[in-house]
């Protein structure tokens, strides 16, 4: 049986698509909640947790941008919030990585946000992910 080379390229297209469509490795919430201490500064997540300089985060997976009315948020998190995103994976992978670009990329303009802090690991960003999935 001969194969076109047409009939080659488009299988490997293919494949190629479908590994790039493939979501990122699933973290671990274990490493994740180790992690999580490094946030302790500015966060807390426990259930009814204080807000401190950054907001509580106790079941902040999958809620509203500003969902937390007790908390002042930076102007730069509201403009980007006027447009609206959800607190979910795709997200967190971006903001986690540097809030400020994620949250003017969402605004169309340059933001700041108040968090400073940046989780330059991919692998630890998946894991901290991970970790807030299950803290409700």
């Amino acid at each position: 049986m001969r194969v076109s080379r047409l009939a080659i390229a488009a299988l490997l297209s293919a494949a190629s698509l479908a590994f790039a469509a493939a979501p990122a490795q699933a973290g671990d919430a274990a490493k994740g909640e180790k992690l999580m201490k490094k946030c302790g500064a500015c966060h807390t997540w426990d259930q009814g947790g204080k807000k401190k300089v950054g907001p509580n985060l106790f079941g902040v997976y999958e809620q509203n941008c500003g969902h937390n009315a007790e908390f002042k948020y930076s102007d730069g998190y509201h403009k980007a919030c006027e447009k609206g995103f959800k607190i979910d994976e795709a997200m967190l992978m971006e903001y986690l990585a540097d809030a400020s670009a994620y949250l003017s990329g969402v605004a169309g303009e340059k933001v700041k946000s108040k968090m400073t802090f940046k989780l330059k690991k991919e692998a630890d960003r998946a894991d901290v992910i991970e970790f807030l999935k299950g803290n409700k």
